[in-house]
């Protein structure tokens, strides 16, 4: 379709179901690596109709889903699209005795201190993940032995023609960073989610929590914009490991660089574009291949031109 139809198709959507939208948003404001350019159109639905009606309406046009854009690398060009943020109106978190439901624009850290005020055991292990309750069942979010498919009971979302479904934990073929969400079409939007959790000591819960907080600011780069990990674990090795056995901490492209801290965070030194953290990545990827064998693979989830 060409561009200045689906423009005019989305800002029609929009008009008809008053759903806010911006022109030309750099994404570099919207992703952790704070890299990107401009989406044409930014939408921030503010309740499940208008997401419904998006859905319904614009199943056939360029929209993208994203939360805090915690896993996202964009490109410098941008996003030739609607780019659909669920932000605060998506935020909610309600207690049902043992079971947190959480809406899909909810980040990690407000579910983790829900759960902490509840007494409620499981979720420590994502206490500082930056990202939010969708983000983290598309990837199933993980650190510290703790993974999102430990705790899920179920997830819903919307189809392409804007009808709820939900899925069951065992459905969500959940693996390492992988989901069966990771298998649909992009035309689906993660809504909601439920976790079980265990009834806990509050105390113990809150030490955990800030241990593994004191561990992340202790060894991860946290002082700097990044996407987290930005290469899976490879099987039988990890990352940081075989970055740092190929002597790559600390490399540069411009202002993209390998971190000194944690070999598997690839940081915004300042002012990092795209075009330099893929050329990076592709140095590291070309590097350790040679030199140890392992084809590293991209936690980090590629969006636009």
């Amino acid at each position: 379709m060409m561009q200045n139809c689906w423009e005019k198709a989305v800002r029609d959507i929009c008009s008809r179901n008053g759903i806010p939208f911006e022109e030309n948003v750099p994404m570099s404001g919207h992703t952790t690596f704070k890299i990107g350019g401009p989406a044409r159109l930014l939408l921030q639905p503010e309740n499940a109709g208008q997401l419904s009606a998006l859905l319904r309406e614009g199943h056939d046009l360029p929209l993208f889903f994203v939360g805090r854009g915690s896993n996202l690398l964009v490109s410098d060009q941008g996003i030739s699209g609607a780019v659909v943020v669920l932000g605060s109106a998506f935020s909610g978190v309600e207690v049902q005795e043992n079971v947190l439901i959480c809406e899909a624009g909810a980040s990690l850290t407000k579910v983790c201190q829900t759960a902490l005020r509840q007494g409620l055991s499981g979720m420590e292990f994502a206490y500082g993940i930056p990202g939010t309750v969708g983000g983290a069942v598309y990837m199933n979010a993980g650190a510290y032995g703790g993974e999102i498919r430990d705790v899920i009971l179920w997830a819903e979302y919307l189809d392409q023609q804007g009808m709820l479904h939900r899925l069951s934990a065992n459905e969500l073929n959940l693996s390492y960073r992988h989901s069966r969400f990771s298998e649909m079409s992009r035309k689906t939007c993660i809504v909601r989610a439920a976790f079980r959790l265990t009834p806990g000591d509050p105390e113990a819960i809150r030490v955990r929590m800030e241990e593994l907080m004191a561990r992340r600011r202790e060894k991860q780069p946290l002082e700097y914009p990044s996407a987290g990990s930005t290469f899976k674990r490879p099987e039988g090795a990890y990352a940081a490991a075989l970055i740092d056995q190929c002597g790559l901490k600390g490399l540069r492209v411009g202002n993209a660089m390998v971190s000194e801290k944690h070999s598997g965070f690839l940081i915004n030194a300042g002012g990092a574009t795209c075009a330099e953290m893929e050329e990076l990545i592709r140095q590291v990827q070309q590097t350790v291949e040679q030199k140890t064998g392992y084809r590293l693979e991209l936690e980090v989830l590629r969006l636009g031109e």
